[in-house]
């Protein structure tokens, strides 16, 4: 019998991710609960316990990275990526986003309210950041660290876009919560860009030197340069104007080169602008990158 006509004897199954699981559980500080995702190693963890990767927008992002880690740490030597623990913050649905709540969660206060994304559906709020990060820090930490031994001193916080935003925020108002922050496409414009204000006020408050770990980054087609597919369409004067307004790719890297004077090391703080890529398809790169630097053997 050929292979083109022969017929599978198994019957299909749900693809399960080894050592991966998820709790939708209900904090005390949100309204509704969110999806937890965990990925821990199977062997023992070591005696200062395990490095941690924290990830907002856990649906789209929790599976990418988990693979990532598991490819590049069964190869140590050639990778320079050991193990660890990533932890990824959803919602409980099956698709990659959920706007609504996304949007409150992971906006910097003081907020607003924005007409619903689709009709007969809720106002858009933005401005939860400081319920998110207190989530985070008060009652997500503590429960992880029931399960799972952690290296306090290995920390990670990666966000995109929103999240890159937010990875921003949560820098600039609680700097010891984490030690290595990834902010990826961030939303720097955002509402008259009014992070660039907290960051002001964080420097006059830690002048430097800056014992801080950043990495900024965005896809090449983030800022004012178009993607290729872009150009002659009937929307590229639109996408034109509206890349202008963003400039994700020039603030992010403005904002690095800033950092990177202040900082007590040369190479602490990094900005990255990854070819060929554009706000969503960056997300898969973007991720790979936190996992290098979070589960990172040496420097």
């Amino acid at each position: 019998m050929s292979p083109t006509s022969s017929k599978a004897s198994a019957a299909s199954a749900p693809v399960t991710l080894a050592g991966c699981t998820f709790a939708d559980l209900k904090f005390e500080n949100a309204d509704q609960p969110h999806r937890i995702f965990l990925y821990r190693p199977s062997k023992d963890a070591p005696p200062e316990g395990w490095p941690i990767l924290y990830l907002t927008d856990g649906n789209a992002c929790f599976a990418t990275a988990v693979d990532a880690l598991k490819v590049q740490a069964s190869y140590p030597g050639g990778t320079n990526v050991g193990e660890g623990v990533i932890v990824a913050i959803g919602y409980p649905t099956n698709e990659p986003y959920d706007p609504l709540r996304r949007s409150w969660d992971l906006s910097p206060p003081p907020g607003r309210v924005y007409p619903p994304f689709y009709p007969d559906t809720p106002d858009v709020r933005t401005g939860g950041a400081e319920q998110f990060l207190a989530l985070i820090e008060d009652e997500l930490k503590p429960w992880i660290e029931q399960q799972i031994p952690v290296d306090r001193s290995r920390q990670t916080f990666f966000g995109h876009s929103f999240g890159g935003l937010l990875a921003l925020h949560a820098l600039f108002t609680r700097p010891t919560a984490f030690n290595r922050w990834i902010s990826a496409s961030p939303a720097i414009y955002w509402e008259e860009a009014c992070i660039l204000s907290t960051e002001s006020e964080f420097l006059s408050r830690h002048p430097g030197p800056l014992d801080i770990e950043l990495h900024l980054s965005a896809g090449q087609y983030e800022g004012e340069t178009l993607a290729p597919f872009h150009k002659g369409t009937p929307d590229e004067q639109k996408r034109q104007e509206r890349a202008k307004e963003t400039r994700t790719v020039e603030l992010a890297r403005e904002m690095a080169q800033r950092w990177a004077k202040l900082a007590s090391s040369a190479d602490s703080v990094t900005f990255e602008e990854y070819p060929g890529e554009n706000h969503m398809s960056v997300l898969p790169v973007a991720l790979n990158r936190a996992v290098q630097i979070a589960f990172r053997g040496s420097k």
